[in-house]
């Protein structure tokens, strides 16, 4: 088996495409999960792979090599997982704690090392990824923005409409009314 790690996942609707152009370059599939391919096949052929890469662009994905790039697509797909396909982000949920344990790094590395590469902070990333969970979740206006600021992990509503303006130029309330929300949604991995 070989595992390929995959830069740009981060939905289910991901996990198909890639699983579609596993199939389409010929390859089999044991697994494929965020970030993530495990493959059936020991040694992969050079011609395979590159139809592989070339497909994968065209979907906007890349194949990661290098090991601290995975990592850093291992701790955001993590923040997403938690953030975005959660019923609850934990109040109490200690960032650093999850992270270090689950990468097998001290969090000042992991810190250091996410901060270079992608030029904002964890702490900065896992803010946008919320404020772009209470967007969807002020879209589709089934919950009301206390109840979101709950779902999120916020002590208040006043702490996450400060987070929300600070990113948004909006409070929650005001990008409601609005209805500019659909057009201030972002994809995922481009935060």
């Amino acid at each position: 088996m070989t595992t390929l790690y995959i830069k740009n996942m981060v939905c289910n609707r991901c996990i198909m495409a890639v699983q579609q152009v596993i199939e389409k370059s010929g390859l089999h599939a044991e697994k494929v999960s965020l970030g993530e391919v495990v493959l059936k096949e020991e040694n992969l052929p050079e011609n395979k792979l590159n139809v592989f890469d070339k497909e994968l662009q065209l979907l906007g994905f890349e194949r990661i090599d290098d090991r601290k790039a995975r990592m850093i697509e291992a701790m955001k797909n993590r923040i997403i997982q938690l953030i975005h396909h959660a019923d609850r982000v934990n109040l109490k949920q200690n960032w650093s704690d999850i992270l270090a344990e689950e990468m097998h790094h001290e969090y000042n590395y992991l810190s250091s090392l996410f901060s270079s590469v992608e030029g904002i902070t964890i702490e900065q990333y896992i803010i946008r990824q919320k404020i772009e969970r209470a967007k969807e979740l002020l879209f589709y206006d089934e919950l009301t923005i206390s109840e979101i600021a709950d779902r999120l992990g916020y002590s208040s509503i006043a702490h996450l409409s400060a987070q929300f303006k600070k990113v948004t130029g909006l409070t929650p309330s005001e990008l409601k009314k609005s209805r500019e929300i659909d057009k201030s949604r972002k994809p995922l991995d481009s935060l």
